[in-house]
């Protein structure tokens, strides 16, 4: 995958209490560019998010942003680097008694010493690109689903990041909320010339946007490469994970005793 890096992680591992969830992973997000990291609940996705945003320091290896390494930064350098990063958090997880403009304008009032007018400015524009300045008065609860998560998208962007991490953009959207939000993603990467990296299990709208693709299964990288790479693996938890199929490498019944000495201890199924 070309392009200049960002992010950067080599050889990582992670480990809560003695219990391995991340092991020799190696990723690089190159800038400008949407890079997805799939895999099935409890992989170790969200995990590598918060590596990346320094919430967590790995077990060893090491996570580079914009040349520097993370888990190495005191707390001022750490802030300064997270000012230039945007998260989009699964469901949104907007201020519920804030108006859609507060929301957007917090990190504006947060960190910066702007005037209320261009803060103002910042906000509408910020709406429009995801065609919601319209309603810049209405509280969350007014919201649809697939509204909510743009206005966290707006308010992700409000700083223009140089990265974008969403947590399952995805989830909970009717199919045309999907689309647009999915259209967001690489439109406003493109625009920014920010680089997304995007965790999700919702494989084939991911995969119309994305530049490249980590599959991660039990806190490993299992395969990597371009949408249509992904799309014509053989390797069979990718496959059965692109397609959705019921048998393969995951299984569908958890390990349990034979069905018939479970149902009918000590007597024989009959036909």
């Amino acid at each position: 995958m070309s392009g200049e890096p960002l992010v950067e992680i080599r050889n990582l591992n992670f480990s809560y209490d003695g219990r391995p969830v991340l092991t020799g992973i190696n990723m690089v997000i190159p800038r400008g560019k949407v890079v997805a990291i799939m895999g099935q609940s409890g992989c170790g996705k969200t995990t590598t998010l918060r590596l990346i945003g320094g919430q967590l320091k790995p077990t060893s290896g090491h996570v580079k942003v914009a040349g520097q390494v993370v888990h190495d930064l005191d707390d001022d350098g750490l802030y300064r680097l997270r000012r230039r990063m945007g998260m989009l958090f699964q469901f949104g997880a907007l201020f519920t008694d804030m108006s859609v403009f507060d929301n957007v304008a917090f990190q504006l009032r947060e960190h910066t010493d702007l005037p209320e007018d261009l803060i103002r400015d910042l906000v509408m524009m910020k709406l429009h690109a995801v065609g919601l300045r319209g309603a810049h008065r209405l509280m969350p609860s007014e919201l649809s689903g697939g509204m909510a998560r743009r206005v966290a998208l707006a308010r992700a962007i409000a700083l223009d990041p140089m990265l974008i991490m969403y947590d399952e953009p995805f989830a909970g959207l009717d199919p045309i909320s999907l689309s647009i939000i999915g259209e967001l993603i690489r439109t406003l990467t493109q625009a920014l010339g920010a680089s997304s990296v995007v965790v999700t299990h919702d494989v084939q709208e991911s995969l119309k946007i994305v530049d490249y693709v980590y599959f991660v299964s039990a806190g490993r990288i299992v395969a990597e490469g371009t949408a249509e790479d992904i799309r014509r693996s053989d390797a069979p938890y990718v496959h059965q994970f692109v397609w959705g199929e019921a048998d393969g490498p995951v299984p569908f019944q958890y390990p349990a005793p034979a069905y018939a000495d479970q149902i009918l201890p000590g007597r024989a199924l009959h036909g």
